[in-house]
Parts: structure tokens; C-alpha cells; sequence
């Protein structure tokens, strides 16, 4: 029986998908996986059984990935489940960015005890008006699942999309409206665009990209969307571009001490990704992605480990091996199967940085002193037979 251990309340469309093979526990110490949403791992004893961690969601911030991946755990992300709740998102911020919807609807309350309301928004409303967003320029910078998703549907509105992904997937690009324009420098998008939105992952590459110098670059009048990260804007030079009318509006899902006093940013409490949808889907996504895992050593969307997937073993048996990007595994590997003369039907290897992950499916099943030879081997972090 494994056992899951959910660190943060998960949706039921995922934990039902469960079997009779699993339990949920509320020990931490006997989990063989965890499912977690949000919930803070870095300072988290993980118990040495402790196989696989799914984020039901993209980012992984909270999750100590290195910390994991020398203790063998593969840790699992759900990218594009909750990719439609976060594309509406952003539409509907281009329109409340151009529109000052939010300002009509205060100044409304402010005079809901005024008789003659009707008249008098009437006359005041030309304060509030704003612009269509049709026909103006949309800068996508990052074409992933949710990216590519803004980008389409951006373009079926009617915007003149510029698309910038400098690792974009071969299937990222399939999914791509051919009226978006894909570009090879983002310095276009800050020179042409109307609009600008991030949908990048926060790496030290990306940390503050959106900086004083590149404001600099940007048209007058630009607003600038992030539903990625807060640190990949300088707040301080936004707040700056803000207050100068270099930019018109920021628009950010992050609230913190200085985005939620930004004179001129529009701030969501973090909404991206809260539908019952997204959560239903992301939930579902991560428990496919432990199960298969625990069941059939497949990894598919980890953030630590290469995927890895040879469906199920029809083999007699099937070994899998975590273990150090070093030479010569390979050949430790199949040496100790050679010596118990154990033949080799099938077996793929990849590499992701400083982590490799081998899997062989075996004509005989091997024996506990076989697989502990392997696991002896250096560099060797987790051996799991199947």
C-alpha cells in the first residue's frame, strides 16, 4: 500500500483518482509521496522513504529542488492545467488597464447616495474613459503553455501579437496562431508594443528583467502585465516609470508592501490560477504524474529530473535508477546485471544538468543483492525496483 500525504487541501478530483493501491495519511514520516499546493517545504524534514513530491500548480518556489533531487525525490509540476484560468486573467486585466473600470466603479460608490446618480455619471464619466484594446500592439514574452494560450487569444481579439521565446518547444510552436508574430529579440516588443505581459519563469536570468534601462526602452504610455513573478519587475523603477507616465498602468497578480502602494498599479490578490477549474485540473494532473511515477518509475513534467517515460513494464521485471550526470553509469549499471546474467530488453537513459535517470526492463526479475550492488555504485542516489 502507498501512502500520500497532502500538505495543503486537495481537490477530490484528484485524490479520488486514487486507487485501492493507496491511502492518504496524515503522517508525514510514512508518505511515499506528497501532493502540495502552496504550502512552504524548505524547512521540512523529508522522511528517507519519501519518493516523489507533485506541485499541484507550475511554480515551485516553495519546494527545496536540490535538497530533493540528492535525496532521490522526484518532484513533479503541472504546467498548462491551470493555464486557461490565468489566459482569463490577463484578458480581462488588458481591458480593466485600459479602461479605468476599477476608478468608475469607486467613483460610483462614492456618490451611490446622490438622487440624481443617473445624471450625474452622465456628465463625470468622460474622466474614466479609456481605449479598445483592438488594434493595438500586444508583447508576449514567453510563449509557454499559458503564454501561447494569451497570445491566441489576444489575436483572435483583434491585437497585433509579437511573440518572444528564445527556448519555445517544437509543440509550443504548433500551438501557435499563425497570427502571432514570433520574434527573435524582446528589444522589439519594448520598442513597438502597447502592452506588454511576462509569462516566464523566475530564474536568475529572468530576476529584474524588467529594470530601469528597459523602461527606458519602452513607448510612452505602455502597460506592462506580470502574472509570473514579482521579482522579475524593479518595483522601484516602476514605481518611478508610474509616477513619471512612462508607463500607463502596471497590472501584477503579487501583492506585496510596495506593489499594493504603487501609485498607478492595478493589484490582484494572486487570482491567476484560483478557479475551481484550475485547481480541479491541477489537482488531477499531479496525482496522474505521482501515480505513474510510484507505479511504473515514468517521470513526466519534473523540475528536477529528465522525463523519462517507457509506459508499462511488460517485462518481468523493471529497475530505475536516480543517479549523478557522471561517465560510465551506464556501464556500472549493466555490469552488475551482466554479472548475474540478467538480460537487458529494453532500457533509456536522460540526463537533465548535474541528474541522470536509467530505467531497464529485465527479462528475470532481479534479487534484493543485485539491486543493493547497483545502489552501492557512486553517484547512485536511489535505485527502485519494479
Amino acid at each position: 500500500m502507498k501512502k500520500i500525504y497532502c500538505l495543503n487541501a486537495i481537490s477530490r478530483y484528484g485524490t479520488d483518482l486514487l486507487t485501492e493501491d493507496y491511502e492518504l495519511t496524515e503522517q508525514l514520516g510514512e508518505a511515499d509521496g506528497i501532493l502540495v499546493r502552496s504550502a512552504a517545504m524548505h524547512e521540512m524534514e523529508l522522511p528517507d522513504r519519501l519518493m516523489a513530491v507533485a506541485r499541484a500548480g507550475a511554480g515551485v518556489n516553495n519546494i527545496p529542488l536540490d535538497k530533493c533531487a540528492e535525496k532521490g525525490i522526484v518532484v513533479f509540476n503541472t504546467p498548462g492545467a491551470n493555464a486557461n484560468g490565468v489566459k482569463e486573467l490577463v484578458l480581462a486585466s488588458l481591458v480593466l488597464a485600459s479602461r479605468d473600470v476599477i476608478g468608475g466603479i469607486q467613483w460610483c460608490q462614492s456618490i451611490k447616495d446622490d438622487p440624481n446618480i443617473a445624471k450625474t455619471v452622465e456628465k463625470g464619466k468622460k474622466a474614466f474613459a479609456g481605449r479598445e484594446i483592438r488594434g493595438k500592439k500586444l508583447g508576449v514574452i514567453g510563449l509557454g503553455a499559458i503564454g501561447a494560450e494569451v497570445a491566441n487569444a489576444a489575436a483572435a481579439l483583434g491585437m497585433e501579437v509579437y511573440g518572444y521565446d528564445p527556448f519555445i518547444s517544437v509543440n509550443a510552436a504548433w500551438m501557435l496562431s499563425r497570427d502571432v508574430k514570433h520574434i527573435m529579440s524582446a528589444d522589439e516588443i519594448y520598442r513597438e508594443c502597447d502592452y506588454i505581459t511576462l509569462h516566464v519563469p523566475l530564474m536568475d536570468s529572468t530576476r529584474g528583467m524588467i529594470n530601469a534601462s528597459v523602461i527606458q526602452e519602452l513607448k510612452d504610455g505602455v502597460v506592462v502585465l506580470n502574472f509570473s513573478r514579482d521579482v522579475l519587475v524593479d518595483e522601484e523603477a516602476m514605481a518611478e516609470a508610474l509616477n513619471s507616465g512612462k508607463v500607463k498602468k502596471y497590472v501584477t497578480d503579487f501583492p506585496n508592501p510596495r506593489s499594493v502602494n504603487m501609485a498607478g498599479a492595478v493589484v490582484i490578490p494572486h487570482l491567476g490560477a484560483s478557479t475551481e477549474e484550475s485547481e480541479d485540473n491541477c489537482a488531477k494532473m499531479a496525482v496522474k504524474e505521482i501515480m505513474d511515477y510510484l507505479e511504473n518509475g515514468n517521470i513526466r513534467n519534473s523540475v528536477n529530473y529528465p522525463n523519462c517515460d517507457m509506459g508499462v513494464c511488460r517485462a518481468a521485471g523493471r529497475i530505475t535508477v536516480l543517479h549523478r550526470n557522471i561517465p560510465n553509469m551506464i556501464g556500472q549499471i549493466t555490469a552488475v546485471l551482466a554479472a548475474e546474467s540478467i538480460n537487458i530488453s529494453d532500457m533509456t537513459n536522460k540526463s537533465r544538468d548535474k541528474y541522470a535517470y536509467t530505467m531497464v526492463d529485465l527479462e528475470q526479475r532481479p534479487d534484493e543483492e543485485t539491486v543493493d550492488r547497483i545502489r552501492a555504485i557512486d553517484g547512485v542516489l536511489r535505485v527502485r525496483a519494479l
